[in-house]
């Protein structure tokens, strides 16, 4: 009997045991256990590639399929637009001034398709990795993917924009030859045209008539004549993911220019803001004792890169105290500061301050852009937003996105 009770009550103490066990195990399982991830998320992964086989599709040529993220992750199939008499896909991206000169035409047009069964598209085939900072003088973006969001809002994309710039694992079977590059399919997806948006570039003189006049003969199941069915593409040039050796010699060319640094006086600098020159003026004031100057520098240098074969000079000027001329250097050429770089001569900030003018309040980084004569078109008191002054630039009339 005494055997029982106890086998009994050993049973309960168990059983609470275990299912308080089990309990903390749960517990601690649900706040261990990571988020589950959306299906429709993305993480954009571009990478090096080895060269590949670029197809030529020709008229009556199938749409090849595709499975390629949209700029809010969403992911689009071929099959999605099946229900559409006509499909339209337009190979572009965020960078290349020609295809900047075309979207508005494109946005246009979609909404003159509306509800007429022709699904169009755009898609960025370009490696991001691909583009060097030189060939971004006529944009404030690249053609990564987080890019790719900000001009689709910046824009108003009325259309699905989608990224195949990792590995360029579906434009290949395309082979588009220059953004902007536009294909138009029939209701079978068989290859009706291939060239053109219109042959107009300049904003404003061109209406898209290329690619309306092929998808109203698609529309009606007419072939269009062999001389309008195909035509070039002018644009740039496809940045695929291994013809990067251009950039890694451009990229090493760079680093190897010589960094100086020279002292300016109070007066050099008055003459230095008048900018008597016929070409836009960006000059940051910074110091190697300043936290947010020598975050934000690296950008400054990336921005002479973008913009220094057009009407553009970026300089900078440290207000490091003359005896710290060294280190200044030092800082300069570790971020491959190859451009106009001074240091003020005089101990007296205030009179530096003078002489930038009443607007500034002494604090560091300040960073001023000027057109020729001196007036300033942009000033920006503390840190950049990089975005933000890339754009004041490319969209002041003697910059401009397009040729």
């Amino acid at each position: 009997m005494h055997y029982s009770i106890r086998k009994i009550f050993l049973c309960i103490v168990y059983l609470s045991t275990a299912f308080l066990f089990f309990q903390c195990g749960k517990s601690s399982k649900s706040t261990e256990e990571p988020v589950a991830v959306s299906a429709d998320s993305f993480v954009p992964n571009p990478q090096v590639v080895s060269e590949q086989t670029i197809a030529k599709l020709a008229i009556g040529d199938k749409a090849p399929p595709f499975n390629l993220p949209d700029v809010d992750g969403k992911f689009h199939s071929l099959e999605d637009y099946a229900d559409s008499e006509v499909f339209v896909v337009n190979f572009t991206c965020n960078h290349c001034p020609t295809a900047q000169a075309y979207e508005d035409r494109y946005i246009d047009l979609v909404k003159e398709y509306e509800g007429k069964s022709v699904a169009i598209i755009a898609i960025s085939s370009n490696s991001p990795i691909a583009v060097l900072p030189e060939e971004l003088g006529y944009t404030d973006l690249g053609d990564y993917y987080e890019e790719m969001k900000i001009r689709a809002v910046d824009k108003g994309y009325n259309f699905p924009y989608l990224y195949d710039g990792d590995t360029h694992e579906f434009s290949l079977a395309y082979g588009p030859t220059a953004t902007p590059h536009v294909f138009v399919f029939d209701k079978n997806r068989k290859l009706t045209y291939s060239g053109r948006i219109d042959a107009s570039e300049k904003p404003g003189t061109g209406n898209s008539e290329d690619l309306r006049a092929a998808i109203e003969a698609t529309l009606r199941g007419e072939a269009l004549p062999a001389e309008s069915a195909q035509t070039p593409a002018f644009g740039c040039s496809m940045k695929w993911a291994w013809k990067n050796e251009y950039t890694i010699k451009t990229n090493k060319d760079w680093s190897e220019r010589p960094v100086t640094i020279e002292k300016l006086s109070p007066s050099g600098l008055a003459d230095l803001l008048k900018n008597d020159t016929d070409e836009l003026l960006l000059v940051n004031f910074w110091a190697t004792w300043c936290g947010p100057c020598i975050i934000e520098y690296p950008e400054f240098v990336t921005i002479q890169r973008m913009y220094g074969e057009r009407d553009f000079q970026f300089v900078s000027v440290s207000m490091d105290t003359p005896d710290q001329a060294d280190k200044a250097l030092k800082f300069l050429k570790g971020k491959e500061s190859a451009l106009p770089n001074y240091i003020m001569d005089t101990n007296d900030k205030y009179e530096v301050i003078k002489v930038v003018g009443s607007d500034w309040d002494g604090s560091l980084p300040i960073t001023l852009l000027i057109e020729p004569g001196g007036k300033v078109a942009y000033r920006v008191p503390g840190t950049i937003d990089a975005l933000k002054l890339k754009k004041a630039i490319v969209d002041h009339p003697m910059i401009g996105r397009y040729y």
